[in-house]
């Protein structure tokens, strides 16, 4: 955790800019930026499976529009 102590007859702004200054350097704004978008690891049989399952799904979809049996 970064923490910035007020010295004594500091401005809130000159604060502020020693703060926002340590968190660059730090690098914690690069790190959440990398782990924001961050995907959970799936095994490849489990996305071919997924994969086939909404094909097949689309083509039952497809199927039963022509037939006039979906809304």
């Amino acid at each position: 955790m970064i923490e910035v102590q007020k010295k004594e007859g500091e401005s809130a702004s000159s604060l502020y800019f020693r703060f926002s200054k340590k968190v660059r350097r730090s690098g914690v704004i690069l790190e959440v930026r990398k782990r924001r978008f961050h995907d959970r690891v799936v095994n490849k049989r489990k996305v071919r499976e997924s994969a086939k399952h909404r094909a097949n799904k689309a083509k039952e979809i497809t199927r039963l529009k022509k037939l006039g049996l979906s809304a």
